[in-house]
Formats: structure tokens, C-alpha cells, sequence
């Protein structure tokens, strides 16, 4: 059910209030006809998933500098864009960014389909980001929810049911909101109210735009939305990471094209399992014969799992990718950790 009162205060207030972002065509230029570039749209979306602004803004600006189109993009090498993204995480975006890249540029003549079914058909593009992209780069009246939608739709409408369960019934309320009118400030009116009044611990509620509107707040207890599941115990792997160097260079592999790291170059490692390996085991799994030697350990925090990683180190010679102490800081977060850990 449309709210015409809602929306237009949360409208004035993102007029207002929109944060300066460097993928983003403010409120007041779009009002002047400047549209939004599909490709730096994108480009964003897929960086912020899992990921802070402030986290993935360098890595946009880099990105944009390097390769300012997506065909410039699509023609960049596997390994250069992995080692661009070094540091994102869920590296799995990275692949599906150059496949989706490529898709535009060989399929599409490097312009992305406006429709959030045509984006929905790229590889790697999911329901949220081809209703982000519809929404913002194409004024497509399109159901934008993430996770700062999710909670400010969960106080407003004091959603008892927990997350993640409560996600459809958020995404329909949600819906009934949308409307023809400017429905790509509507999308970022909503993520910044999240972003920056509607947070997750101490919600701004004297300074929301909408807090005539708000169940929670009218309820008072608005921070406790949205209402959610006892988490379950993360399961913990344990695994070796070896370290061999030969003067300043370290011995790097590159991991399978598939899984948890795919692609990227890293440390060589043992298999991560439920139960820690013997001294023997982790010896056996080293990929060369050297004086292996205790350098301690680090933990890692995935999605999923967490890891605890025994570090052992030699010096030593091996086929490898031979790289400087210096160029260590492509690598993922979990292997810098453990380089670190040993040099």
C-alpha cells in the first residue's frame, strides 16, 4: 500500500541529506538531467556487497581509473583484476565481476541492459544488484533491498518474525513502497536513512524524516529491530601455511579457478580440516622438502568458518611464482597474515 506522505518526506530529506558518494549522480544533478553511468553503478553495487563504503571506496576509484568502462574492464588479464581486488574478500565477485564484464562487452557492445531482466540474465548478476542497477542507472521502478533497507522496513513496520526468515515479508513491504516516481532516489534515500539515522545500534530516531511513520519507535523499542535467530556455533578448520623464502622473494602458488579463494596467488597450504594436523602430517603436506621451523599462528575469520593457521617456515627453492617481500600486500587478507606472521 503506498504511503504518498512517507515517501515525499523521505524524499526531501535525502535532497537534503544524500551522501557525496563517488559512484553516486546527486539528487540535484539528476533533477538537471545528468544520468547515472550503468557500469560505475554496477561496479559499486557488486564492491559493497559484504563490504563498508569506506572499505570499498578506494578500491572503486582504482578501479575506475584504471578501467573508466566496462570494456576496458572485460579486457583486463584474470590474475590483474584478482590481484586489483586483493583485499575485497568473497573473491568469487571478482571472478563473476570479469565474466559479467566480459558478457556486456562481447554480448551486449558494452552496454548494459536497462531492464532488471536483461541484467538478471549477465553472469554473476543476482536479483538485488539488477534491481539496484535498474533502479539507480535506469529509473526502473525496481524493489531495492539490502541489508540497511531490510532494517529500516523492519522498525518501520515492527516486523516481529526473525531474520533471516523475515526476509521475503521485509522485501514485499518494501515493494509496496516502490512507486514510478523517482524510484532511483527512492532506492538510496532508503540505504542512506539505514546508513546513517537508522543504524544499526543507537538509531538516530529524533533526526529520521519518517519517524511520524515508525511502529518501532512508536512502540519504543525501534533498536530492536529487526528481530533475529540465535546464531548457530561457527564450525572452526585448521590448516598449515607454509612460508618459503629465497633471499627476499616468497614462494607464492596460484589456488584452483574454483572454491573459497579461487584463482588467487597464495601461500602454499595444507588441506584445512576439522581437527589440527600432527607435526608429521603438516611436514608431509609441505610442498617441498626444507627445515621447516614453527613461525606461530593466525586466526581468520571467512563467512562460513573460521580458520586457525599453523605458519611454518623455511628457505628453500620450488616451481613457484617468486614474489619480493615488498609485493606481498596483493595478497588475500588470511595468506598476508601468515606471511606476516613468518618474515
Amino acid at each position: 500500500m503506498q504511503n504518498p506522505d512517507l515517501r515525499r518526506r523521505l524524499l526531501d530529506w535525502y535532497d537534503r541529506h544524500a551522501r557525496d558518494l563517488p559512484w553516486r549522480v546527486s539528487p540535484e544533478d539528476r533533477r538537471a538531467g545528468v544520468a547515472a553511468d550503468p557500469y560505475r553503478v554496477w561496479l559499486s553495487e557488486v564492491m559493497l556487497q559484504q563490504t563498508t563504503v569506506p572499505h570499498a571506496t578506494p578500491y572503486f576509484l582504482g578501479f575506475t581509473a584504471r578501467w573508466p568502462t566496462v570494456v576496458d574492464l572485460a579486457a583486463v588479464e584474470d590474475g590483474d583484476l584478482m590481484a586489483a581486488w586483493a583485499g575485497l574478500g568473497y573473491y568469487a565477485r571478482a571472478r563473476n565481476l570479469l565474466a559479467c564484464a566480459r558478457a556486456v562487452a562481447t554480448g551486449h557492445g558494452g552496454v548494459f541492459p536497462d531492464t532488471e531482466a536483461g541484467l538478471r540474465a549477465l553472469p554473476g548478476v543476482g536479483a538485488y544488484t539488477a534491481a539496484a542497477v535498474a533502479a539507480i542507472a535506469f529509473d526502473r521502478p525496481a524493489n531495492v533491498v539490502d541489508g540497511n533497507v531490510e532494517r529500516v522496513i523492519s522498525r518501520l513496520f515492527a516486523v516481529e518474525a526473525p531474520m533471516p526468515g523475515a526476509k521475503d515479508q521485509l522485501k514485499v513491504l518494501a515493494g509496496e513502497l516502490v512507486a514510478e516516481d523517482r524510484p532511483g532516489d527512492w532506492a538510496q534515500a532508503l540505504m542512506d536513512l539505514g546508513a546513517t539515522v537508522c543504524r544499526p545500534r543507537a538509531p538516530l530516531c529524533d533526526l529520521c524524516p519518517v519517524a511520524d511513520h515508525c511502529r518501532g519507535l512508536a512502540r519504543g523499542d525501534a533498536d530492536s529491530f529487526p528481530r533475529k535467530s540465535p546464531k548457530a556455533a561457527r564450525p572452526r578448520r585448521h590448516g598449515v601455511a607454509y612460508v618459503l623464502t629465497r633471499g627476499d622473494q616468497v614462494a607464492l602458488v596460484r589456488r584452483p579457478p574454483k572454491g573459497l579463494l579461487g584463482g588467487m596467488l597464495a601461500l602454499p597450504t595444507s588441506d584445512w580440516t576439522d581437527a589440527p594436523l600432527s607435526k608429521e602430517q603438516a611436514l608431509a603436506a609441505a610442498p617441498v622438502l626444507a627445515d621447516w621451523r614453527a613461525a606461530g599462528e593466525i586466526e581468520h575469520v571467512f563467512t562460513h568458518f573460521s580458520l586457525t593457521l599453523s605458519v611454518l617456515k623455511a628457505e628453500g627453492d620450488m616451481e613457484a611464482v617468486w614474489t619480493s617481500q615488498d609485493d606481498l600486500e596483493a595478497l588475500p587478507s588470511v595468506f598476508l597474515k601468515a606471511a606476516r606472521r613468518a618474515l
